[in-house]
């Protein structure tokens, strides 16, 4: 098995593939918590452990002989949604928590065969890495803050920012502050709700452009929305090109602009 191919489908969220591929048929998975046996009861536990939270390793030691590897992994989970019944923490889009896992897969034929894992409790001895960038868990971590921010969840989504950060939108004054724009974000939710479902995203260590598509939904009527006007229960969706410049993992600086013209209307269920 090769082992970098395995975290990179694992970190890229396929657990489809990644039971179809690495593992065997009569695997066995041991884990503190857990006993299960099989492809299909394995990936049962993957859909409910992953059921609106990613999960990136990041291995600290890896070490291996013929016929088994062993791995001491830093394991972030990036909450999408909000997970009450998460066995590390009630969590919420935008939180993330970080476990340190021991992982001994026991191979044949290049696939596992068992795998046991123990851990210890989260944030104990973990490394970390700056929030946003390239890296897989850093992508991730975007995303989770795309969530928070459709969720509407200013306390979270503003822990991406830097205090200074200036926030840039078409025909607006800039907005300076993380608690300017949490400000200005949970004014503008009271009448009208903001999402953004994700189209493409370039990442690099110091700065992230986004492609997606922003809905507008109001809860209530604005006509003076400063996109279009809107009756309560309607929406429009924009597509928009978002630049945004980092600093020690953290957004400085947030540029909007429109990506085309077209506006869709429609109305929210």
């Amino acid at each position: 098995m090769n082992y970098n191919d395995y975290l990179a489908c694992f970190s890229a969220g396929d657990d489809e593939r990644l039971v179809r591929d690495f593992f065997c048929d009569d695997v066995v998975f041991k884990s503190s918590g857990r006993d299960f046996q099989g492809k299909a009861a394995l990936k049962a536990f993957l859909d409910w452990a992953h059921d609106g939270v990613r999960e990136v390793p990041r291995p600290q030691l890896v070490m291996r002989n013929e016929d088994c590897l062993f791995a001491e992994i830093d394991m972030d989970f990036h909450a999408m949604k909000e997970r009450a019944d998460f066995p590390f923490g009630h969590l919420h889009a935008g939180d993330m928590v970080t476990v340190k896992f021991f992982v001994t897969y026991h191979l044949r034929g290049g696939r596992v065969a068992v795998l046991r894992s123990m851990i210890w409790p989260p944030g104990k001895g973990v490394s970390s890495v700056p929030r946003l960038g390239a890296m897989p868990t850093q992508i991730a971590a975007f995303h989770s803050y795309a969530a928070a921010f459709s969720a509407g969840d200013a306390e979270r989504f503003t822990k991406f920012y830097t205090d200074d950060v200036v926030l840039e939108l078409p025909s607006m004054a800039p907005i300076r502050g993380a608690d300017g724009i949490a400000a200005f974000y949970t004014s503008m939710f009271e009448g009208v709700r903001e999402s953004i479902a994700i189209q493409n995203l370039d990442a690099m260590e110091d700065k992230i452009t986004l492609r997606a598509a922003a809905r507008f939904t109001a809860v209530e009527d604005a006509p003076d929305f400063t996109v279009a006007p809107l009756s309560r229960g309607e929406f429009v969706e924009s597509n928009v090109i978002v630049d945004y410049r980092l600093r020690d993992g953290l957004i400085e600086h947030i540029g909007v602009r429109r990506n085309g013209h077209e506006l869709v209307r429609g109305r929210a269920g």
